[in-house]
């Protein structure tokens, strides 16, 4: 299938012209909570990283009426306490925040992570900040585990919230 669907919201797999989202996705704006900014250089690296993904998916969001780009979400393997799971993240463009678009591509997300089969739970580490993506996990059906302390870009720590949702279908139960 070359794209998942949820209401309003369409994935379309990342492909090779979506460098350009990653250049709209750099403003100060959106990288606030990230760390901010980053090269043109390491745009490229991610933007391979996207293309070339091994496990996982990277997508591009798009408005499932007109096919207009409004962000871009994926999944992702992580070495996390005991074990590999899936991580997640998503950017909507300015001018379309606010309409619960993420939430929407978050539980877009979820499905296309339950659908891979590999990892039992789907993470988000919105940092503790953010309150915009903290309000999307919840809208999205996360878990809230609780704080931990993160790394996100390398070498820069932040105190994120552990969000989780158990792909297994059985509920979610902190550990």
């Amino acid at each position: 299938m070359d794209a998942e669907k949820a209401e309003g919201v369409r994935l379309v797999p990342w492909a090779e012209g979506d460098f350009w989202l990653l250049e709209r996705n750099n403003s100060p704006e959106m990288t606030e909570h990230l760390g901010g900014p980053e090269s043109e250089e390491k745009l490229a690296g991610r933007h391979r990283r996207y293309v070339e993904l091994a496990t996982g998916q990277m997508y591009r969001v798009t408005l499932a009426d007109g096919g207009e780009t409004v962000g871009s979400v994926g999944f992702w393997e992580r070495e996390w306490r005991d074990g590999t799971v899936w991580e997640t993240g998503w950017g909507v463009l300015p001018e379309f925040q606010g309409r619960g678009l993420a939430a929407l591509a978050a539980r877009a997300v979820v499905e296309a992570a339950r659908a891979e089969g590999r990892h039992r739970y789907l993470h988000a580490f919105p940092s503790v900040e953010h309150l915009a993506s903290n309000s999307v996990c919840r809208r999205a059906g996360f878990m809230l585990l609780g704080q931990v302390d993160f790394e996100y870009p390398k070498g820069h720590w932040i105190t994120s919230n552990d969000w989780r949702v158990d792909l297994a279908g059985d509920g979610d139960r902190a550990p």
